[in-house]
């Protein structure tokens, strides 16, 4: 045990900070968090810590630096309080896509990233679904790395889709959509890509889907040239209705708008980021990872073992 916990929110997923306070029964703790007219983020806790297990929830979603300098700047903040463990929830981590050097003379930027929040005071971290796996390798602290893609599959299993393919929007994510797949009992199909620049460019399908639906799987949507170019395919090889399910709601411009005009019968996606109004999407099914989140936050205070909570989930990883 590591003293009482203490659960705080930064400000970049407020909503979903406050749906784990009501699972786990405990309070979010008070604290200011200011942004000074020269851009200067500051954090005033209004209790002390000294000697408390503390769990700090806070995403890294747009505005991307803004929400990554509170994180470090909170946990700071924290650190010199004195607390016994300082716990980063993060919902998203940005910057997932910097995992390796593919070209000359480029950063390695979630390393960085990692490096940081270990710096700034982080004793353990939780994230939920890394853009790849190898992320966790950059930390020098010891996480608990989750998935929503067993709460989507469960979602997906009270349709009933009993005619369905599983198809990876690209074949980076084969694995992940297979492993959907075998969740769901149901056969998988590939979209193979060519990314050309900022955008890509649908090849062909893998698999065959004329005659079925489609439940189209990704681990996040940004601009939304990957799912409309799926989409396309899908429907060019004789798909049915169209689903779309994918973790992380990124939704940079102009992806609500590419989506917007796509003929999909359900778009599925997590809270692990907040969408705002002008990123709403038709027919969205916004399921809550706080019972996940605030479960493996329970377990981590409690010194409990967290492997009953992950045995559904490693595969998906």
């Amino acid at each position: 045990m590591h003293g009482e916990i203490k659960l705080f929110s930064g400000t970049g997923c407020i909503p979903l900070a406050q749906e784990i306070s009501e699972y786990l029964g405990v309070p979010l703790s008070g604290r200011d968090v200011i942004r000074f007219p020269n851009e200067n983020i500051f954090v005033r806790l209004h209790e002390s810590v000294r000697g408390q297990d503390v769990f700090l929830i806070q995403t890294t979603s747009s505005p991307v630096n803004e929400n990554i300098m509170e994180l470090l700047i909170f946990l700071d903040a924290l650190r010199r309080a004195s607390p016994d463990r300082i716990t980063a929830v993060i919902p998203y981590l940005a910057y997932g896509r910097s995992d390796k050097k593919d070209q000359p003379r480029v950063p390695i930027t979630a390393r960085l990233i990692a490096d940081m929040i270990t710096i700034a005071g982080a004793n353990r971290y939780i994230p939920l679904d890394l853009h790849a796996d190898q992320i966790q390798g950059f930390f020098s602290i010891p996480g608990d790395t989750l998935t929503a893609f067993s709460i989507l599959s469960d979602y997906l299993r009270e349709k009933r889709l009993e005619n369905a393919v599983v198809v990876a929007a690209d074949l980076g994510f084969a694995k992940k959509a297979r492993n959907l797949a075998e969740e769901l009992e149901r056969p998988l199909a590939m979209v193979e890509k060519r990314r050309v620049g900022e955008d890509t460019e649908a090849l062909t399908l893998v698999g065959e889907v004329a005659g079925h639906d489609v439940v189209i799987v990704d681990d996040e949507v940004d601009t939304g040239s990957t799912i409309v170019n799926a989409v396309k395919t899908a429907r060019d090889h004789g798909a049915r209705d169209i689903y779309v399910c994918f973790a992380h709601p990124v939704l940079s411009p102009p992806a609500a708008e590419r989506l917007r005009e796509l003929d999909v019968k359900e778009f599925i996606t997590t809270n692990s980021i907040p969408i705002p109004p002008e990123k709403q999407l038709p027919r969205l099914t916004v399921l809550s990872v706080a019972p996940l989140l605030g479960e493996v936050i329970r377990r981590v205070h409690e010194g409990r073992s967290v492997g009953e909570v992950f045995k559904r989930y490693h595969k998906y990883r």
